[in-house]
């Protein structure tokens, strides 16, 4: 029996398609700048999204780490959501390794930052304060796509003080798919964004941070003295390639799922359904039942990440397919129809 993993969209695995093109890749030393296969996903990238450069990460907790160390120097201040990866979930590296102070701010609901928070955090022109250089926004957030017209008015804010844009963008085509926009029309209010391929769009490895050639340079050195450099990354940049020609679209297929798998949810007594936003369901189990959930649900085949909160995330991806929402809905029914 195939496993269903609702751990997150982190989880799937090369396609036998995407495996022949990472075979396929032609490759060089990408410290040397020499691999095409990179530079041709870098120069894809920052076409579509309309910036001058690119670099291809492993990761997308680096490719945020490099955004913030090629805007801040030492000393200086970010303002980011109280929840938000890049303060939370990333190790506090801007601050370990760049001496970057974070200004966290209390998020809405739908994970935008209140402007008159963002406005009140920003620092005077004063020794006594760091000094705020960055605004830092993250899209999706727990899934929800930021409100369109509340990105042109953070960034006019942020301009109006003279700070610099960064958007966590590791979902940023979920986001613009939710929208029935382009990936593009987002990004545009943003200086620097960080894109992950190995989230939604299926690539094994790597994000890719797109911005202006200054910005980019810096990031590059940055990359080096992190130890990210690497050379025959081609292989990578291949899988990254196919994700974006073939598995972008196809988005729309874990959004319709996860809606489906929300609608089942919603029917079973003694479960709470909190939400569903593009590929992400959120529902609240009692928390004396998460462990005997996740055992029932492990011998079912369904793998679910349990914490300490009683909130479940179950995530649609590229290896999630009609019969494991059924499984996955029909188990959960069965679960708590047996045990009240």
């Amino acid at each position: 029996m195939d496993t269903v993993d609702l751990r997150s969209d982190t989880v799937t695995r090369p396609t036998p398609a995407m495996r022949e093109a990472m075979l396929a890749a032609d490759v060089g030393d990408d410290v040397y700048g020499e691999d095409p296969t990179v530079n041709a996903l870098q120069q894809r990238l920052a076409d579509e999204l309309g910036f001058d450069s690119a670099l291809f990460v492993p990761s997308g907790t680096q490719s945020n780490l490099l955004a913030l160390l090629a805007h801040c120097d030492r000393g200086d201040e970010y303002l980011v959501g109280m929840d938000a990866h890049t303060y939370k979930f990333e190790g506090g590296g801007a601050a370990v390794l760049g001496s970057i102070q974070p200004q966290p701010i209390v998020q809405a609901d739908d994970g935008s930052l209140p402007l008159q928070r963002i406005e009140a955090a920003i620092k005077p022109v004063d020794p006594h304060f760091a000094r705020t250089r960055l605004l830092a926004l993250e899209n999706t957030w727990h899934g929800r796509p930021l409100p369109l017209d509340y990105l042109g008015t953070a960034h006019d804010l942020a301009r109006s003080h003279g700070l610099g844009l960064h958007l966590d963008g590791a979902r940023l085509f979920n986001a613009a798919v939710a929208c029935d926009v382009s990936a593009r029309a987002i990004a545009r209010h943003f200086d620097t964004v960080s894109i992950c391929l190995s989230k939604s769009l299926g690539a094994p490895v790597g994000s890719v941070l797109v911005g202006s050639h200054a910005l980019i340079d810096k990031a590059r050195r940055w990359r080096k003295v992190c130890g990210g450099g690497w050379r025959q990354a081609g292989i990578l940049a291949a899988a990254g390639l196919y994700a974006l020609d073939n598995h972008v679209t196809r988005l729309v297929e874990d959004h319709r799922r996860a809606a489906y798998l929300a609608g089942r949810l919603r029917e079973i007594a003694g479960i709470g359904l909190l939400g569903q936003y593009t590929n992400m369901v959120f529902v609240d189990v009692p928390a004396a039942r998460l462990r005997e959930l996740d055992m029932y649900l492990r011998e079912a085949g369904i793998r679910i990440s349990i914490g300490y909160l009683p909130t479940l995330r179950l995530v649609t991806h590229l290896d999630i397919d009609d019969e494991g929402i059924e499984r996955t809905a029909t188990a959960f029914r069965e679960f708590f129809a047996q045990r009240g």
